[in-house]
C-alpha cells in the first residue's frame, strides 16, 4: 500500500493501517441498504454508533436492524463515526456530499463510503477536499430492508472503487461484510452499473410480462410454471453464455415467431415492442455465435421487421454486423 505522504491531496490523513481494528460506523440514509451493511459490519466486530433517517419506514428499519443505535442528524452521524456509509439514492448523493462538505461536517481522516453503483469516488471529491478518505462500495444485490439481507450478503459481489492507497482497506471492509470485492475502474462505473441494471432490473420486467401472458392464456399458477424453466435458463446462461440459447429465434423458426407477434399484437400490444427488441437481439447473438443458420436468418429478420417500425441499426449482413464499419460493439 502506498504511503499517503506521496499524495498531497490527502493532506496527510491517518493511514488506515494505523487505525484501530474496529471502527465506529455511521449510516446516512436508513433505506434498505445502509442498515443491512452496518449490521453486517457489526457482526464483524465494528460498532454502529449513529444513523439518520427521515421517513417512518426508515426509522422502523433502523430500529429492527440496528437496535439501540441512536437516530440523529447526518452531521451528527459524521461527528460520531470513523466510517460513514452514505446510502442514499444516486440522484441525492452529489448534493448530500457537497452540502456536508460546505457545512464542515466532514472531518479529516474519516472513511466516507457510498453504495451507489453509478458513481465511483469522483462524486466524493468535496469530501476528499475536506480530508476524508473516499470509498465506493456497491453491493450487487437487491435488498428487502429486512434481516434476511444480512444473510444474503455472504458471497455477494461488491463493485469496489477507491484511490489506490485505500484499495486494500476498501476490499477488507467488503470481506468483513461477507462479500466478494470486485475492482471497478472509476471510468467504468457507469458501464458496470448499466450491466447490472440490464441483467437485474430488466429481468424483473421480463418475468412479470411472461407471468401476465401466462395468466391471460389461462395458466392458474404462472409462477410455478416459470420457476423451473427460468431457473434452468439462468443457470445455463451463467455457465455457457450464448451457447445456452434455445427457442424459436435461435432455431430460425420464422413461422412460430410470426405467430407470437400476431398473438401479442392482438392480446398484449404493450408487450410487443419489448418482445421484438429482445428477439432481434437474440437473433443477432445467435447468428454471430453460429447457432442461427444464415439461410434461416433472412426470413426470421423479415418477420421481426414487419411491425411497422424501421430498424435503426443499418443494413444487416449475414454475419450479424450492422454493415457500417464492421465494429462489433456488443
Amino acid at each position: 500500500m502506498t504511503q499517503h505522504s506521496q499524495h498531497p491531496q490527502y493532506s496527510s490523513p491517518p493511514d488506515p493501517r494505523d487505525r484501530p481494528a474496529r471502527l465506529a460506523v455511521g449510516v446516512v440514509g436508513a433505506g434498505r441498504v445502509g442498515p443491512a451493511l452496518a449490521a453486517s459490519l457489526q457482526l464483524a466486530g465494528h460498532r454502529p454508533v449513529a444513523v439518520s433517517g427521515v421517513s417512518d419506514a426508515s426509522r422502523r428499519r433502523a430500529a429492527e436492524l440496528l437496535p439501540g443505535v441512536p437516530l440523529v442528524t447526518p452531521a451528527e452521524v459524521l461527528a460520531r463515526s470513523e466510517l460513514v456509509l452514505l446510502t442514499v439514492p444516486d440522484d441525492v448523493l452529489p448534493g448530500l456530499v457537497q452540502g456536508l462538505a460546505e457545512t464542515g461536517a466532514i472531518r479529516p481522516g474519516r472513511l466516507v463510503a457510498h453504495t451507489s453503483g453509478r458513481y465511483g469516488v469522483g462524486v466524493l471529491e468535496p469530501a476528499l477536499r475536506s480530508g476524508a478518505l473516499p470509498l465506493a462500495l456497491h453491493p450487487a444485490m437487491t435488498f428487502t430492508g429486512t434481516a434476511v439481507d444480512v444473510q444474503r450478503l455472504a458471497g455477494c459481489s461488491f463493485g469496489v472503487t477507491a484511490p489506490e492507497e485505500l484499495r486494500l482497506a476498501a476490499e477488507a471492509l467488503v470481506v468483513e461484510m461477507g462479500g466478494e470485492p470486485e475492482w471497478i475502474e472509476e471510468r467504468h462505473r457507469p458501464l458496470y452499473h448499466a450491466a447490472l441494471a440490464l441483467g437485474s432490473n430488466h429481468l424483473v420486467t421480463l418475468v412479470a410480462q411472461a407471468m401476465e401472458l401466462l395468466g391471460a392464456a389461462g395458466v392458474g399458477a404462472p409462477d410455478r410454471m416459470l420457476g423451473p424453466l427460468l431457473g434452468a435458463a439462468l443457470d445455463n446462461a451463467l455457465r455457457s453464455g450464448d451457447a445456452a440459447l434455445t427457442g424459436p429465434v435461435s432455431r430460425g423458426d420464422a413461422g412460430t415467431v410470426a405467430a407470437h407477434i400476431e398473438e401479442l399484437r392482438r392480446h398484449a400490444p404493450q408487450i410487443l415492442p419489448g418482445y421484438l427488441a429482445m428477439a432481434r437481439a437474440t437473433a443477432d447473438r445467435a447468428l454471430a455465435g453460429g447457432l442461427l443458420k444464415p439461410e434461416l436468418a433472412e426470413d426470421l429478420l423479415g418477420v421481426l421487421g414487419q411491425d411497422g417500425t424501421d430498424r435503426t441499426d443499418g443494413p444487416r449482413g449475414t454475419d450479424g454486423t450492422t454493415g457500417d464499419d464492421g465494429e462489433d460493439t456488443r
